[in-house]
């Protein structure tokens, strides 16, 4: 039998204790009820606890139901989980609602100014520790394609003034979208950039089938509207294309949605596999825990998913 939790919490809590800030944060009363049946096999709790939790909440689920209950102020989920629930399990053999289980205030920010003006200095620095970025390098060095092979355009959403690609990578078109014109001129590995913020207009200003790979780091916590995204990623895709979305517990908490901030981990491995599934056109996700010193760094996560040939 499935193990089944239930979740009940304000939307509009902001926190992030991943997060190296000293900003004072006001939390929303928040009420967690569990009706665990048949407990096989427990979620290893994150490096840094969400709200002091011990496991986080989306990760005891591998399918999700959503809905508002009592007023517009709660929401509730309810899932199971089959068989390990590991961050390389957490995606497989998901029973998905029919419904998109979000609401719109999920992806509201305790800081709602323009993201323009928000990183409109440049920010010369690395997100996430040095392991963690070198994890993130070895996994693109196997998943790429070589280097200068012939037609491939790769796509970095949300890029800065460095990408984490392999040393000395190139193809014919690597296109860095991004908020900084400053710092993706900095970024070697880009043949192009464009200048746009996503959560104003999440339209891609590409044709379609024009990449075989999108890559996004760090930053799919900061997408507003990431059901609009993830269909942008689809129809600009290639068919086969790869849309690779990588994440650890560090953000800027300001800026992050509340779903994300309100979460943990392995939580945030199912939210990214929801956008992949209902956005549509794309092979079930998978999550996979790339963290190189669990415990003594930066942990890494990636989420992937390739475009059906069909779509």
């Amino acid at each position: 039998m499935a193990n089944f939790i239930g979740l009940r919490f304000q939307p509009k809590l902001q926190f992030c204790s991943t997060c190296s800030v000293t900003n004072h944060v006001t939390l929303s009363k928040l009420t967690l009820t569990k009706n665990l049946r048949n407990r096989g096999g427990g979620v290893k709790a994150p490096r840094r606890v969400v709200l002091g939790f011990g496991a986080s909440f989306f990760s005891q689920f591998m399918s999700m139901a959503g809905a508002v209950i009592g007023s517009s102020n709660s929401f509730i989920a309810s899932a199971r989980i089959k068989g390990s629930s590991s961050v390389d399990q957490i995606l497989k053999n998901v029973e998905w609602p029919e419904q998109f289980p979000f609401k719109e205030e999920d992806f509201q920010r305790y800081d709602e100014s323009p993201d323009s003006v928000f990183y409109d200095t440049p920010r010369f620095v690395t997100h996430i520790d040095d392991p963690a970025i070198a994890a993130l390098t070895k996994y693109y060095s196997a998943v790429f394609p070589p280097s200068n092979t012939p037609g491939v355009s790769i796509l970095d959403m949300c890029s800065s003034w460095v990408s984490h690609f392999p040393s000395g990578y190139k193809q014919e078109r690597v296109v860095g979208l991004g908020l900084n014109e400053e710092e993706l001129k900095r970024n070697p590995v880009l043949t192009e950039f464009v200048v746009q913020d996503l959560n104003v207009n999440p339209t891609l200003p590409f044709e379609d089938n024009s990449f075989d790979i999108i890559t996004n780091v760090v930053s799919v916590d900061y997408l507003t509207k990431p059901l609009d995204v993830f269909k942008e990623m689809r129809r600009t895709l290639r068919p086969g294309g790869l849309a690779i979305m990588s994440f650890s517990n560090r953000c800027f908490w300001t800026k992050a949605i509340s779903i994300w901030t309100s979460t943990g981990d392995a939580d945030h491995v199912m939210i990214v596999g929801s956008y992949f599934h209902y956005a549509g056109g794309f092979e079930p996700s998978q999550g996979v825990d790339i963290s190189p010193n669990p415990g003594r760094s930066d942990p890494m996560y990636i989420v992937y998913s390739r475009k059906l040939s069909t779509a």
